[in-house]
């Protein structure tokens, strides 16, 4: 079994023990190595590690040992082939209890998108909608940011949109921080796993949690920061903009930024 496999299998015990499947025994210093990989990085290793370029991304637990990477055996009309890693980290976390929100909401929110797409999305947590429907981003804010990732001249099938928590707060309140440290290391592996060319940081919350500050939006939007080697960038909050019509520009600003940064267009 390699390091992958191990992984997921920690995730898959530790939720058992999690809801008192007593018959589930496993060291917790493993259960830790799933749910802080950073952490488990040696020293000087992080931006090594955690973002390889595209081309080194393979399948990474091979349902059967056989079966090489893109090749598959066929059986009728169906292809066997190996399963994708952002798959793999679903099926491993999508029964989370971790945190008291994993019993509260409707739906488990993983992501949604290009799982190799060179721009990454993120933002908070679902909202009412988003935890209905399973998918980050779908209700009056999710409408408006596909229209404005559409306004520079992209799709949003062409990007990877997720949150840093997984389930919706009661009341759309503010992400605890005792629920982001749970939450946030399935998103750094979701991170691991696409290795985008740049992040965008939906929203103050967002933003201050990747980069560890607790600077001002303001003081955050329009600048490029990184964060473990890759690029990251603030953008005002689609929903911020829905109740504030009037910050409209600065937010196409924040756009034309962050295409620019991307592959250097211009708008």
């Amino acid at each position: 079994m390699n390091s992958s496999d191990l992984k997921m299998f920690a995730a898959f015990v530790s939720q058992r023990m999690e809801m008192s499947e007593s018959e589930w025994f496993i060291k917790p210093e493993s259960i830790n190595n799933v749910f802080n990989p950073v952490s488990s990085l040696p020293a000087g290793s992080e931006k090594k590690t955690l973002y390889k370029k595209k081309e080194d991304i393979i399948y990474q637990n091979k349902p059967d040992s056989s079966l090489e990477p893109h090749t598959g055996k066929t059986v009728g009309n169906d292809s066997i082939t190996a399963q994708n890693p952002l798959e793999e980290l679903y099926e491993a976390v999508h029964g989370c209890t971790r945190c008291q929100l994993g019993l509260t909401r409707n739906k488990f929110v993983f992501g949604d998108g290009n799982p190799q797409a060179d721009i990454l999305f993120i933002g908070e947590a679902p909202g009412a909608d988003e935890d209905k429907q399973g998918l980050p981003f779908v209700g009056r804010a999710g409408k408006l940011l596909t229209k404005m990732i559409e306004a520079i001249k992209l799709k949003r099938e062409d990007v990877y949109i997720g949150n840093i928590l997984k389930c919706r707060p009661p009341g759309n309140r503010d992400p605890k921080p005792e629920e982001i440290e749970k939450c946030e290391q399935i998103l750094i592996r979701q991170i691991e796993i696409i290795k985008p060319e740049i992040i965008c940081a939906i929203g103050r919350i967002s933003g201050q949690t990747l980069l560890r500050t607790k600077s001002s939006l303001s003081s955050l939007r329009g600048k490029l920061h990184d964060y473990h080697g890759v690029k990251l960038i603030v953008i005002y909050h689609p929903a911020a903009l829905l109740r504030n019509p009037g910050l409209k520009p600065a937010a196409w600003e924040d756009m034309k930024f962050l295409r620019r940064e991307y592959d250097g267009m211009e708008l």
